[in-house]
């Protein structure tokens, strides 16, 4: 069945400390949704709120439209950044425990932690202790226990931590079949290249406080089409006196590329310009909204000072 995930409002302290300040959004089923700030922003706090694990001092979390509790618990996949597996358990023996704590039978729990395990190439870690494992390993086998009940709701904290590319484009890939299977997807992450890739919606926190929320494009949208990206071979010092010059920003670089943020009054034309009349040869010149890696340092800096 598929259910929304609202905050309304939500607040929490810790003694005199405000860890989540009125927090509302939504995270609708069939749609990956990003909770993304800074360190000590307050997204490990709302997400304890959402998985009930602490509750608000104020405000309202629900899952279809009912308030979390022990039975939305159930309906729930939690992938906590600081894993917590149990290192002497048998990974079989570890994946059926914890099916049944989410309500599934013995024989159920075994043939889904099976399928599971089978979908990512580990069949045979089924009766191997999870210590003898490396960390990606153990990885897959947390990712397999946060989704082998066939959640409503999951809730995913920096899962790709510890994972060769290889094996984070698999999960990768399976993130989407959840999305696609009409489930709510809570994507938390530092990675602002994997949340452009994944997420539909997002809302970025920043001392307890929501200070941009919306879909990815309209959020991208926001901050307009001034940023340059080119691909070139030559001599890169242009580039330098672009900036010198106050024309641009130089947000990354590397001896044959570039990505620029135009300041006001520049126009993207007179950066391909100055390279054209280095003596570099373009290979690419692209005009595009900024990176959310940009977005994330400006708008997060701007609430800092704002505060």
């Amino acid at each position: 069945m598929p259910s929304a995930l609202r905050l309304d409002s939500v607040t929490k302290r810790y003694g005199q400390t405000l860890a989540v300040d009125r927090v509302s959004f939504t995270a609708e089923p069939g749609r990956l949704f990003g909770l993304l700030g800074p360190n000590g922003a307050g997204k490990t706090s709302t997400i304890r709120m959402i998985a009930h694990i602490t509750a608000p001092d104020s405000g309202t979390v629900t899952l279809g439209g009912e308030p979390v509790s022990p039975a939305t618990q159930r309906r729930m996949g939690y992938l906590p950044e600081e894993r917590g597996l149990y290192r002497k358990m048998k990974v079989g023996e570890q994946l059926v425990y914890l099916g049944q704590l989410k309500g599934m039978g013995a024989h159920e729990a075994e043939t889904a932690a099976r399928r599971w395990l089978d979908r990512f190439g580990a069949s045979g870690w089924y009766g191997k202790k999870v210590e003898e494992l490396s960390k990606g390993m153990q990885q897959k086998v947390q990712f397999v226990a946060t989704v082998m009940h066939d959640p409503a709701l999951v809730i995913l904290d920096e899962p790709f931590s510890g994972l060769d590319p290889l094996n984070a484009d698999v999960l990768q890939e399976t993130v989407a079949e959840l999305r696609e299977a009409g489930r709510t997807v809570l994507f938390a992450s530092h990675r602002m290249e994997q949340v452009e890739q994944l997420c539909d919606d997002l809302c970025l926190i920043a001392g307890g406080r929501v200070i941009l929320a919306g879909s990815l494009r309209e959020v991208r949208q926001r901050f307009g089409r001034d940023t340059a990206s080119l691909e070139f071979d030559g001599d890169a010092g242009f580039l330098d006196g672009l900036e010198r010059a106050g024309a641009v920003r130089i947000l990354s670089r590397s001896a044959h590329a570039a990505t620029l943020r135009l300041a006001e009054g520049t126009d993207a034309r007179d950066v391909l310009r100055a390279a054209l009349d280095s003596g570099a040869d373009v290979d690419r010149f692209e005009v595009h909204t900024p990176p959310l890696a940009e977005i994330f340092r400006e708008s997060v800096s701007g609430a800092a000072a704002r505060a």
